[in-house]
């Protein structure tokens, strides 16, 4: 029986080095894979939030292509012309006379009164004269009117028809205090002419 403890005390020893083996490939194995899986798991999350992100894009990029066309594709008609004077070498003023004449002509088709008139020649905070004053020329009218509602009313519209670019830049409309079916209107109105 000597024999057999003997061989039993090999074989438990056996035994515990081939446990201790085996638990030590698992842990390595185990300590190697685990934060592989991790990071597999957050490379395919990360894939997955860059894929629809990129969908998104492409979508974004389509509808912005198609948009351009339009606009490309737009019907020119409904642009107006900027105003250009016949004669050469004329200075602002003179450029703008002419639309100028226009406007007191629309004022009083529509028994607009005019309290004052201030007039600004090339401003340069107009974005127009930032980027094409050599080009144009830009009078700003600072105007105060007094008119009724429906004179006021076709005034605008007369306004919107003029054949040539112009910008209303600011509206303000206060009732007359003693009756309130008159208005005092202060509007900023900007002509623009191409210099020839």
């Amino acid at each position: 029986m000597a024999v057999d403890t003997e061989k039993l005390k090999k074989f438990k020893n056996a035994l515990l080095i081939l446990g201790l083996l085996v638990f030590v490939v698992i842990y390595l194995m185990v300590t190697s894979i685990i934060p592989k899986l991790q990071s597999i798991s957050t490379i395919s999350s990360e894939y997955n939030t860059q894929s629809a992100s990129l969908s998104n894009k492409e979508r974004s990029l389509d509808s912005l292509k198609e948009a351009a066309i339009k606009a490309n594709d737009m019907n020119m008609s409904d642009i107006k012309e900027m105003y250009k004077p016949i004669e050469t070498g004329l200075d602002a003023e003179s450029i703008v006379a002419s639309q100028f004449s226009d406007i007191l002509k629309l004022l009083q088709a529509n028994s607009i009164k005019t309290k004052s008139i201030q007039y600004n020649y090339n401003p340069p905070d107009d974005l127009f004269v930032k980027g094409a004053g050599d080009k144009l020329s830009v009078c700003k009218l600072d105007m105060q009117m007094v008119a009724t509602y429906k004179n006021f009313e076709n005034f605008l519209k007369d306004l919107h028809k003029h054949k040539h670019f112009l910008d209303i830049s600011k509206i303000e409309i206060l009732p007359y205090e003693k009756n309130k079916t008159i208005l005092i209107i202060n509007l900023q109105l900007k002509l623009y002419a191409q210099k020839v």
